[in-house]
């Protein structure tokens, strides 16, 4: 234990540094991510909620995603929740950001078209994003802290997307605008 010039008052029975068995603070976070968060259990989640179920004849699988994702409005909250799991074991073992944002970007899009009715139903079953982000976090494990082009070209791309997606509105309401006004002064005579 380092010496220093104000000593720190421990209450009685408190482990030190020094003793056998001492768990920091800091310690918890990485025991508790290898416990809960262990490749084969997310692997396993991955797998309930994307592909456990094959109906013979058909050249796909689907999971619990598909079903949960039936139930209107809270289906897809919910199967996002369950989504996220995967998120934070990625958080936890300290993923690079770019990587968070891209399964951030996986479940939004997952989430977002997976809400409308019969075609979100079928893209979930196409989608698969846990697969994607254990894929991710699988990938960024093995070769930690570098970034494919795949990755930033998928964030600009999404960036590009949402920029979009905000400016469509104003697009569509600028050109109703300048229809009524041109309809407007036809009329009046101007």
């Amino acid at each position: 234990m380092k010496p220093t010039s104000h000593p720190e008052v421990l209450p009685p029975g408190t482990p030190l540094p020094d003793d056998p068995g001492f768990q920091s603070p800091h310690s918890l976070r990485p025991r508790h991510a290898s416990f809960w968060f262990d490749d084969e259990r997310l692997e396993l989640l991955s797998h309930w909620l994307d592909d456990c179920f094959h109906i013979p004849g058909l050249p796909f699988r689907f999971g619990i995603d598909a079903f949960i994702g039936l139930i209107p409005g809270l289906g897809d909250l919910l199967t996002g929740l369950l989504t996220c799991i995967i998120l934070l074991a990625g958080w936890m073992r300290g993923l690079p950001y770019v990587t968070l944002l891209r399964m951030l970007a996986n479940i939004g899009i997952d989430v977002l078209i997976g809400a409308i009715p019969i075609l979100g139903d079928a893209f979930d079953i196409a989608w698969k994003p846990n697969r994607r982000n254990f894929a991710l976090l699988q990938r960024h494990i093995a070769e930690p802290r570098r970034h494919k082009w795949r990755d930033w070209a998928f964030l600009l791309t999404l960036a590009g997307v949402v920029m979009l997606l905000f400016a469509a509105p104003l697009i569509v309401l600028l050109l109703i605008l300048i229809w009524l006004l041109t309809h407007f002064q036809m009329h009046a005579g101007f």
